[in-house]
This record gives structure tokens, sequence and C-alpha cells, in this order.
């Protein structure tokens, strides 16, 4: 199993854990010290030895951070972890504050005194976050204090696991379809162009995709730590621990990299600076130690060059993402048609099905990983967003209520996201009005057509209008960007209420409007969709482009109000469950296949 069910976690030694960080800051004569989720790489998902706020609050989600202050404490989350926050930490010693309804500035001038010392680490904040925070803390008269050693490191001790050292792997051509080689010269002809002599990238899924390799040093994302500077001339040089490096990889990065440890970076970045150089850092995503290392003088603001071009997939990763997807949608179907069967005998529970599962993709042959802790929500659990069942929450899929389940897979050749929504009996008239309602969003962003220039930030009220008209909406983005056997989530693009990217042809984003009636059930429709050009439209004056959905599994018939659909949202469904059919049904056992014929027959 690539996922465990244990409870790691939880409030117990929340209190003794908070008490002896206080301890510390006492000695250290600080007043408040911030403990964020991110690691020195700000990655979404981090290794257990910088578990660090998982650690302090038992609070397991991706995003997040907690203040502590000499009698206080808060937990700052998104609305994706309302309720699990509540269940994870003890919310007697932190107040749960919704971000950005409460921001951590406003917190901290209200919490603590004028002249006040906040303690961070700047490994794991990133720039722009410590001068915006900084900008608002100054004019009330508190100071951020920059620590040479991380706190939590020092109370955790010598229980805090060993950092990662699994080794690197390089990812074919074939897959990537552009050479590192031809990638480095683009980066460094932009560096050229915009007059910067070198560019740090912090970011491992950049470095990843620069140099076509490929890791396993934090779950589920095949990712290596490490860090690299791209000089505008000759060889990148990798920091990175050497014993991740065998003689295969050696040999494929020696014609365009160096390879380094990592206690070499710091001179490394003493020399650019006392040269003079021009180093291009991203705000955005490195840590305010490379600030602190280089100086305001040596440091160029831009955006990490590879978040773009890394984004914009070549025509081999579309076609690994095409096949990936045909092969993922096979494992899914097969285990949506055992479902159906064995969800009658009221013996399945949630640890089940996320075995079953996965069962199903490793029979593929193809399996490296999932690509996240799969969500597996029977109930009341399916309207945690972010839930990851354990063997103490663990619930039986009963009769008459939703199952939600939410999983992905790692293959070489792609990355899967995908969710349905499955009804345990007889569904209610409430939970067919709600799950039609996000079929209708979801219906609404596979179909639409947009100019180019367009955001996703213009698109999400497509995905949210057909919930608003009954008086609902959903607390998360409808759509993040996907990586090419890389992180399930990756930027620049979203479809969202912050997505200010332009979406470009090659960007692939999820598609997964929902709804969630806390303490009852959950709702999420999720497929995997690709930004195309649109051929042009008669009489049309501007370019067009469109979505192509990727992902090929049936959604749950019996929880459709087919009086909601307009005939063409009606069309769109049935056009899209004869795909499904014609091209899984093949790659099927009759069994399953008369199954999936049933599950796409036309509405």
């Amino acid at each position: 199993m690539f996922q465990t069910f244990e409870a790691s976690t939880g409030p117990l030694h929340v209190a003794e854990r908070v008490r002896a960080l206080r301890s510390w800051m006492s000695k250290e004569k600080l007043d408040a010290l911030l403990v964020p989720r991110a690691d020195e790489h700000q990655g979404e998902y981090v290794p257990p030895c910088a578990e660090r706020l998982k650690w302090l609050t038992g609070f397991t989600g991706s995003a997040g951070l907690a203040v502590v202050t000499k009698k206080t404490a808060a937990l700052f989350i998104d609305g994706r972890y309302t309720v699990q926050a509540r269940s994870e930490t003890d919310i007697a010693l932190f107040d749960i504050s919704l971000l950005p309804r409460m921001r951590l500035s406003e917190w901290l001038i209200e919490h603590v005194s004028k002249g006040a010392r906040i303690g961070f680490d700047p490994k794991l904040h990133t720039i722009s976050e410590i001068e915006r925070l900084q900008s608002a803390l100054y004019a009330k008269g508190l100071k951020l204090k920059p620590l040479t050693k991380n706190p939590v490191d020092v109370v955790w001790g010598k229980t805090r696991p060993k950092p990662p050292i699994a080794p690197a792997i390089v990812h074919p051509h074939a897959l990537a379809g552009k050479s590192a080689a031809e990638k480095i010269s683009n980066i460094q002809k932009r560096l050229k162009d915009e007059g910067q002599h070198v560019v740090v990238l912090t970011l491992t899924d950049s470095i990843c995709w620069l140099l076509n390799i490929r890791g396993s040093d934090v779950a589920h994302n095949p990712v290596v730590l490490a860090f690299a500077i791209v000089p505008v001339t000759g060889k990148v040089e990798l920091f990175i621990a050497p014993e991740k490096i065998d003689r295969s990889v050696r040999e494929h990065l020696s014609p365009v990299a160096k390879i380094s440890p990592p206690k070499v970076l710091t001179e490394r970045l003493k020399t650019l600076k006392a040269a003079g150089r021009r180093v291009r850092i991203d705000p955005d995503t490195a840590s305010a130690w490379f600030q602190r290392a280089l100086g305001t003088k040596s440091m160029v603001r831009g955006q990490d060059p590879c978040i773009l071009p890394k984004a914009l997939k070549s025509d081999a990763e579309i076609s690994g993402l095409r096949a990936a997807h045909r092969r993922d949608g096979t494992a899914v179907v097969r285990f949506l048609a055992w479902l159906d069967a064995q969800a009658v005998t009221g013996t399945l529970d949630e640890i089940t099905t996320v075995k079953k599962l996965e069962a199903f993709r490793t029979e593929t042959g193809a399996l490296r990983e999932i690509s996240f802790a799969t969500i597996s929500g029977s109930g009341p659990n399916g309207a945690i967003v972010h839930y990851r069942v354990t063997e103490a929450t663990n619930r039986t899929l009963n009769a008459n209520e939703l199952f939600l389940i939410d999983s992905g897979a790692q293959y070489q050749d792609g990355t899967t996201d995908i969710t349905r929504t499955i009804a345990i009996g007889t569904p209610s008239a409430d939970m067919r009005r709600h799950y039609t309602a996000v079929l209708k969003g979801h219906i609404a962003i596979a179909t639409a057509r947009f100019p180019k220039g367009t955001r996703g930030i213009e698109l999400d009220p497509f995905a949210r209008r057909a919930l608003w008209d009954i008086g609902a909406d959903f607390d998360h983005g409808t759509g993040h960007g996907i990586g090419s056997y890389l992180s399930v989530h990756e930027g620049p693009q979203s479809i969202s209420r912050a997505g200010s990217a332009v979406l470009q042809p090659g960007m692939l984003i999820s598609n997964e409007p929902g709804y969630y009636r806390e303490g009852a059930y959950g709702i999420r429709i999720e497929n995997v969709v690709l930004v195309r050009e649109l051929a042009d439209i008669p009489d049309g004056d501007r370019p067009m482009m469109d979505f192509e959905t990727l992902t090929l599994a049936p959604m749950d018939r019996r929880l459709i109000d087919t009086d909601m659909l307009t005939a063409s949202e009606r069309a769109w469904l049935d056009d899209y469950h004869a795909r499904v059919y014609d091209v899984l049904a093949g790659d099927l056992d009759p069994a399953t296949r008369n199954w999936l014929k049933q599950a796409t027959a036309p509405l």
C-alpha cells in the first residue's frame, strides 16, 4: 500500500508540546512564534522531518500556519479544513482562524503588545510572505525576529525523523518531449534577454522538470529535495545529497549539470553576492533565507522561469497523459463496478475501498505511486473536504448515504486526479438536488468556450451558478493545475477566486465543483481537463479556447435529477458517457463491460 491508515496525530500531545515550545520562547525572549506548514522548498507536501505544524498542533492538512504567544495560540487554515482542524487539534489551546477572514497580522496586533518580538524561521516563509507581514506589523510597533535555528526542531529533538535520502531517477526523453539541454537553453535565453546572470531554483518540481529527473523524497510526489543555480551560460549546479545520485543519473546529468552537496549552497550565494551578480529569485516561492543570504542589491525579483513552461505540456506529455487517463479510467471503472456489487452487503468500509482501488491501479502494471492520500468519505465524512481515513475514523458505507472518493495515480506517463460521488442505496431528494447542481457546474466548465487571455477567476463563477441558484456554494477552488508525473497540484493556472494566471493551450486543470453539508454528506465531481485551441467559430472575431476532458469514468446516474438539466447539459453527459464506454469497453472483462454499458446508458 502507498497509503497508511494509522492515526499518527491528534490533540493528545499538543498541550505538552506547546508548553515546551513556550519554555524555549521564554529563554530566547520571544513574545510569539510562527510555525508554518511549509518546508525549505515551500512545497505543499513535505517529508516527515518537515511536518512541524502537524507535530505541534496535530493538524494534518496541506496548508496552514500556527502562531503561539506566551498565553494564546491560533491555527490559521482555509475553508477546506474547517471541520478537520477542529477534530485534529486541541481547541482549548488553539483558536481556529479561517483565512482570509482573519489575517495573521490582525491576530498578532490584537494578541501581542507593542514592542513584541515575533520569531520565525526564514527558511520556512517566502520572501513575499515576510514582507507583507512586516509591512503590516511595523506600523504597530511589532518586530519580526529571524531565527538561526528552528525552535520546533529543538523541542522535537531526537524523535524527529531523518531527512529522506531516496534515489533520483531519470525521466525518459520520450515522455518528457524535451531534453534537459533544450529546457536549460530556453531558461538561459530568458535570463540573457532580461539582463540576469543566474536564477536560483527552490521548487523541487521545477528542478525535476528542468533536469528530467524524478524521485521519491516526498510521499506521493515524484520529486527529489534539492536546490539549483542556473547560470546564463554553462552548466546548472545541482545541490543535492550525493547518495541520491547513482551512476545512471550522474551520466544523464553530466552534460548539463554539476553536482554539489547542499552545504555548499551558502558559500555559492556569498560568492554571487560578492561578485555583484544579478541573481533572479522568485519572492513568491523562495524562502526569506535566500534574500538574507544574497542581500537586496544582488537579488532580482522574477517568477521562477520554469513555472510557466512546465505548465505548458509538450506533445509527448499530452500523449502520455491521454494514455495514463485511459489506463486509470479502466482501473476506476473496475472499482466502481465492484463497489456497486459489494455496497449492498453492508460490509464495506472506507479503508476497504481505498485498498481495493489501489489494488485495481496496481494491476495495471504501471502504477508508480498514488498522487495523494485517497479521500474516502462515507456519509458525514464526505463533508470533510480533505478527509483522510484512519483506523480510528474508519466508517462503514451505510445504506441511503453518499460515498465520496477522491483519488489519483502517478504513472510514469502522467498524473491523474478523479473524484466520484456514489449513492449507496436510495438517495434523498436533497442529495439528488445538490448533486445535480454540482453536475451542472461541472458541465458548465467542461463546455466553456473562452477567448485567449481568459483567467481562471473569470471561469470560476460558471461552476457556482447552479449552486448559487439554490442558495449553496463551496469553499475551495474549482480547479488546480496538474503536473506530468509530478505534483498533483501545480501552478500557475487555477480556476478559483484567486485564479489570476492566463489559461493557455497545454495546461492541465481539474474541474471539481462540490457541495458539503456538515454532518451529513459531501459531493464532488472531478475530471481533469486540457486547455486547447478551438477551431475558428463561424462569424466569430476572436481566437477562442476550450477544454478537452481527459478523465474517463461514469458519473452516478442515480443521483441526477434530470428535470434540473437543460437539453444541452443532458446531451453533454450522454456524449461523455458514450465516449467513456467506447474508449474503455475493450479493456474490460465481460461482466465489468456490461456494468459499464448500464452505467453509461443515455439519460
